[in-house]
């Protein structure tokens, strides 16, 4: 189910297909190929609509599986086990009996149990009392397994092992958290601001859903972000996985805080206007059996395929088989509860580029070929999945945003099912951070290539949005560097001071991370994200506790301190992160067409582009300023400076008069119509728009 086709290719009507071959005529060697995985979508979606009644019912599967108190206070319980051979209930409320509560064993590998209510009318099974399910395994053994419906799950005592325990979440009404606040619309310049909830706090320990809440939604809205975007919500056995092997996919994570709590934060969020998205892990699962869903009937398939094709190669971790129909249930049912139970606004899919490819990207270069991506390469049955992944996510809330991890560049990923395409709204640009960590790294100033730059910066597929970003958490983590750091390195310890002694290496740091920053969100692409603590430069990496470094939490949180002492220059790369956010707001360049870049100059290390009606000017030559530069401008008139990274407030030398009005004469240049003059010192960036 979902690679086989049973008619020809040739005969699949896709809706708006002749849309996508217009927009991209490359693809028209590879129509047949659209055509069938577009089939395979569309006969599995036929097949759901007519075995499951529709795919709205079926992506509720958490309305069944899993643990459910019925209106007369009995407990029912449905789980998917098809390989075991028995399954039984057990927990505090029956005393931990293994044998006493089993479950009835149904068709296609489900299993049933009821449990009437108490005697005096009450749930049998209490709000926080800890259940398991008995597996009786194909190897006649019995082991202890999680629900993989659970919804809360929490980590025990050291007293009581290591296991994670599952505690029934069924609080009484007046203890659930009503939400009080409309989803906000979904924004036409998405400005993500990406984060942890457990390291959102400077002390040394995991922080809370309610402190998130209180302390750092504010900040978000400060800077002018539009949208958050949370990590490692889903629960994680292993902390230090940055929440990326997932052990219990329904549940909330319980080391921050109560699944109320985190529909407060949500809530919260909503009431400041932020969209709020899920990173959402899809791509693979913990190979945890004790925590998490591996060998939950006792094989090694179940949720999974078996033998090597259910391994990742690196990761170590298990490969869902999405050609499995329960599979299919469980998966898109976690995207409907997080959007449904939770309020989330959307989602990023973490891995795309693994859950393409039957080779998962390793190793692959990704020449640009569109033979890569329509050979025997893709993985249809993972593909299709997505496809009905955001069919149904649009479908049920069109206001929703997906972004797709990929770095391959499919062709159509970002383009609507009904095209043939994968449905995503957005892809991270993912070869932006690597090309500036390149260039800081592997290159000095003089020799920075401007056309290269501009280059990595506008490579992105023509009417498929892309997320531009300068870095996110992958920079921040041990063994790499923020560009802060690779910009300062140890100087940050000594010189950050207002009261510090000039330092070249700072003052160089504070420019280029604004000018990386402010071309990054300019040029890029049709959104912009920033992962917390970067945007003003947090002082160090990031790195959980773990055995390696004595289970410390020193790195493991954000040190707000820095930025909000007015005697420490973070505080200038904070301002100028909100100034490029909301002067973004008021031109609303993300939204507009891609920039066309009139200047690459590599001896002036000069780059022009404009967007939106504003004209982006930097200078990025370590030592030479321009007075009187030349350059091109697509529309005649008066122009100000509506930002300019060397200001006074954003810890710049002030060397640029905002009052200079900047008239254009009618001359060509650069193949622009008009042209102008501007004073563009070293290391500084400017933003005219018109005034007249």
């Amino acid at each position: 189910m979902g690679n086989m086709l049973a008619v020809d290719p040739r005969d699949v009507v896709v809706p708006k297909l002749a849309d996508l071959l217009h927009r991209d005529p490359y693809l028209n060697p590879h129509e047949r190929e659209i055509r069938r995985r577009y089939g395979c979508f569309e006969g599995l979606l036929k097949q759901i609509n007519a075995e499951e009644d529709g795919l709205e019912k079926f992506s509720r599967g958490y309305e069944k599986f899993g643990l459910h108190v019925n209106p007369d206070n009995s407990i029912t319980c449905h789980e998917w086990a098809p390989l075991a051979q028995g399954l039984f209930l057990k927990g505090d409320f029956n005393d931990w009996n293994k044998l006493s509560h089993p479950f009835k064993k149904l068709e296609y590998g489900k299993w049933e149990i009821h449990i009437p209510a108490s005697p005096d009318g009450s749930c049998p099974i209490k709000h926080m009392s800890r259940v398991k399910v008995g597996v009786l395994t194909p190897k006649d053994t019995m082991e202890d397994r999680l629900c993989p419906w659970a919804t809360y799950v929490v980590q025990p005592p050291k007293h009581e092992g290591t296991a994670y325990q599952h505690h029934f979440w069924n609080p009484p009404p007046n203890e659930r958290y009503t939400f009080k606040h409309p989803r906000p619309c979904k924004p036409a310049s998405l400005k993500v601001y990406e984060c942890h909830v457990g390291i959102a706090t400077e002390e040394h320990r995991v922080g809370t859903y309610k402190e998130f809440t209180a302390n750092v939604l504010p900040r978000i809205l400060k800077l002018g972000y539009n949208a958050v975007q949370i990590m490692a919500i889903m629960e994680h056995a292993y902390y230090a996985s940055f929440g990326y092997q997932v052990t219990s996919f329904f549940a909330a994570s319980s080391r921050y805080g109560t699944p109320e709590e985190l529909k407060e934060l949500v809530d919260t969020a909503h009431s400041m206007g932020l969209f709020v998205l899920l990173d959402v892990v899809h791509s693979h699962a913990s190979k945890n059996v004790m925590d998490g869903l591996n060998e939950f009937d006792g094989s090694d398939s179940c949720y999974f395929h078996g033998g090597s094709r259910g391994v990742h190669p690196l990761w170590d971790s298990r490969l869902f088989n999405y050609s499995s129909r329960e599979v299919l249930r469980f998966l898109l049912s976690n995207l409907r509860w997080y959007l449904e139970e939770y309020k989330f606004d959307g989602f990023r899919f973490d891995g795309v580029t693994s859950m393409l490819y039957h080779s998962h990207g390793v190793g692959e270069g990704f020449s640009g070929s569109y033979n890569e991506y329509f050979g025997l390469n893709v993985d249809t049955e993972s593909l299709v999945y997505l496809m009905m992944a955001n069919h149904m996510l649009h479908e049920l809330h069109p206001e929703t945003i997906t972004i797709a991890e990929d770095v391959s560049g499919m062709p159509a990923l970002c383009r609507p099912v009904e095209e043939g395409g994968g449905g995503f709204d957005y892809r991270l640009g993912m070869a932006i951070p690597d090309m500036w960590i390149k260039l800081l790294k592997e290159k000095s100033d003089d020799d920075w290539d401007m056309g290269n730059i501009c280059h990595i910066l506008e490579n992105r597929r023509y009417q498929e949005k892309t997320i531009a970003y300068a870095e996110s958490h992958d920079q921040a983590l041990v063994g790499d560097k923020t560009l802060a750091f690779w910009l300062m390195d140890k100087e940050m310890y000594t010189n950050m001071s207002k009261m510090s002694p000039p330092s070249l290496i700072i003052d160089r740091g504070i420019a280029l991370h604004k000018m990386l920053r402010l071309i990054t969100h300019g040029l890029g692409g049709e959104g912009y994200l920033n992962f917390m603590g970067n945007e003003f430069g947090h002082p160090e990496w990031l790195d959980f506790p773990r055995v390696g470094n004595q289970e410390s939490y020193h790195y493991a949180r954000r040190q707000w301190s820095v930025v909000d002492n007015d005697l420490l220059k973070y505080g200038y790369l904070n301002k100028f992160d909100a100034a490029m956010n909301k002067t973004e707001s008021a031109y609303g360049w993300l939204s507009a067409d891609p920039g066309y870049t009139s200047t690459r100059d590599e001896g002036d290390k000069i780059i022009v582009f404009e967007r939106a009606g504003c004209v982006f000017v930097f200078n990025f030559h370590p030592s030479k300023s321009y007075s009187d530069y030349k350059i091109g401008v697509g529309a005649s008139g008066k122009y100000k400076i509506i930002l300019d990274t060397d200001a006074e407030e954003f810890g710049g030398h002030k060397l640029i008069d905002h009052n200079t009005e900047f008239h254009t004469e009618n001359e060509s240049f650069k193949n622009r119509p008009c042209s102008l003059m501007v004073y563009i010192p070293s290391r500084v960036a400017i933003v005219l728009a018109k005034c007249d």
